[in-house]
């Protein structure tokens, strides 16, 4: 086991519950009648560390072959798995997959009728519209020992004909969902590489592209799983647009979904969540303050009456969304220190969740931070996020958008503390990174610009300055294609706060309140 692989042993061990931790020992200890077996040593060392140090580890395993210490360690990743298995058995995925298991090992055995009728149960069982993939799979080894064996099937009216048209219906309607899923991932991915549109050339394109590809798939009589992947991906398509009344209207659909079948909440909560984050992207994108708190209080409800069925990904995604959501509610308020209280709750659990967030997440989070303390009048503490997105080597091609945003804060911070010498580095220093990004807007070209030419003017000329600023910019809020800018960005409310001597909240409560 490589050291990647050595890595994913620790972070698996350290994602570990008290119980999923207690119910491992108790399993290994119904395994092996020595309880001091190497697998049960290198666990309990992992479990004790907090970074992954294996010079240690193998000090304290004592001197092995390095292929005996690759198998201990793929050994412990296995049975670390199977207890998982075990204590996680309730699951309802899991549970169907150990029936399934069930009727192989009764068919193996010759008892094929039982096979055949365990089967029939877990039809039964599994909710209308969900785990289409392994209801497929239950059909079709119900045709396998229909085929091979003397069922009885047939003595019943219509027992067989109505196992075949159950398997061309549930054929079609996994491979829509294989098709939606498709889609989705396909219109997701033209975000990822390409970003909103920029022009209407842009626009054109992704249009016809995404029309192409939904004449490929059935859009009526869906399934709970279809409909969710079919609104997910009208929901990226009008993101990508920048057609958030939209793009809410699909998200809202897709949470929807699950209102109509609230088992589908507990089955896969973290869908649940990501609709709702979506419905709150869009409407602060709008500005739709009423819709956004009404969406805002039912994540919060969701979160307090599901959190007993959040497993750590749960955990973690209610932790970035919500929060994020949270964050965003005081932007739209102006109540930028107000918002500040945030941060060390937001701080103590990027720390505890750490090793299982992305880069990317984190960015945003330093990012958000930054703009809080920005609009609070303390540009000085913003700078301190703000760095660490800079500075942060693995960030590479990842959230570029992010990247010159927090660069463009970075001018604006340095030159509320009027630190016009390391402008004057700064300013050279973005303009290189500037350089080799194909999609700066204008907006962002605007902004560059003007602390490109105002390093050494006088006060007077200064503030002449910034109200042709402002009126460039609010030119250019008008183009639709860059508004994208102002949903990171609120321009203006810095200008007027350097022009009236308030701070950014202030400039965004009082045009809130009007």
């Amino acid at each position: 086991m490589p050291i990647a692989h050595s890595e994913q042993l620790f972070t698996i061990i350290k994602s570990l519950t008290k119980a999923e931790k207690r119910n491992f020992r108790l399993y290994v200890q119904r395994l092996q009648s020595n309880e001091d077996v190497l697998y049960v040593r290198l666990f309990d060392l992992l479990d004790k560390m907090e970074d992954y140090d294996e010079e240690v580890v193998l000090e304290k395993l004592g001197d092995m072959p390095k292929s005996q210490f690759v198998n201990i360690k793929r050994h412990l990743y296995t049975q670390v798995l199977k207890s998982l298995r075990l204590i996680h058995e309730n699951i309802e995925s899991i549970k169907v997959r150990e029936q399934i298991d069930f009727a192989h090992i009764l068919y193996s055995k010759g008892l094929y009728l039982q096979a055949f009728k365990l089967l029939d149960r877990v039809k039964e069982m599994m909710p209308e519209g969900g785990h289409d993939l392994l209801r497929l799979e239950i059909i079709e080894f119900q045709k396998f020992i229909e085929e091979r064996h003397i069922t009885r099937s047939r003595k019943k009216a219509g027992k067989v004909q109505s196992l075949l048209i159950e398997s061309e219906q549930q054929e079609s309607r996994v491979s829509n969902l294989v098709l939606l899923s498709n889609l989705k991932i396909k219109i997701h991915g033209w975000y990822i590489e390409t970003g909103h549109v920029r022009d209407q050339k842009d626009h054109f394109t992704v249009k016809k592209y995404f029309e192409s590809e939904l004449r490929k798939v059935r859009t009526t009589n869906l399934s709970v799983t279809e409909e969710i992947y079919l609104q997910q991906s009208y929901m990226w398509f009008y993101y990508i647009l920048l057609d958030f009344e939209k793009c809410y209207q699909h998200a809202r659909l897709w949470v929807s979904a699950f209102d109509e079948h609230p088992a589908f909440m507990i089955e896969d909560p973290v869908l649940y969540m990501r609709g709702l984050s979506y419905e709150l992207t869009s409407l602060y994108s709008m500005r739709d303050y009423h819709r956004y708190v009404n969406v805002l209080d039912k994540f919060e409800a969701f979160t307090i009456s599901h959190e007993k069925y959040f497993d750590m990904t749960g955990q973690i995604i209610s932790f970035l969304y919500l929060y994020t959501a949270k964050i965003n509610r005081h932007f739209l308020e102006g109540s930028f220190e107000e918002g500040l209280a945030l941060v060390p709750e937001i701080n103590k659990l990027v720390k505890r969740y750490g090793r299982f967030i992305d880069v990317h997440r984190i960015m945003v989070f330093n990012y958000k931070t930054a703009w809080l303390y920005f609009g609070s009048g303390s540009p000085e503490h913003s700078i301190e996020y703000l760095n660490k997105i800079v500075n942060l080597q693995a960030a590479g091609h990842l959230r570029t958008d992010i990247q010159c945003y927090a660069r463009l804060m970075q001018l604006m911070a340095h030159f509320e503390l009027g630190h016009y010498n390391l402008l004057e580095h700064l300013v050279s220093s973005v303009g290189r990174f500037f350089s080799k990004m194909r999609d700066l807007n204008e907006v962002q070209r605007t902004l560059f610009n003007f602390f490109r030419n105002n390093l050494d003017v006088k006060k007077q000329e200064l503030n002449h300055n910034l109200q042709s600023l402002r009126k460039e910019i609010i030119r250019l809020e008008k183009n639709p294609f860059e508004g994208r800018t102002f949903h990171h960005l609120d321009i203006i409310a810095w200008i007027d706060s350097r022009i009236e001597g308030k701070t950014v909240g202030e400039m965004i409560r009082r045009r809130f309140q009007e």
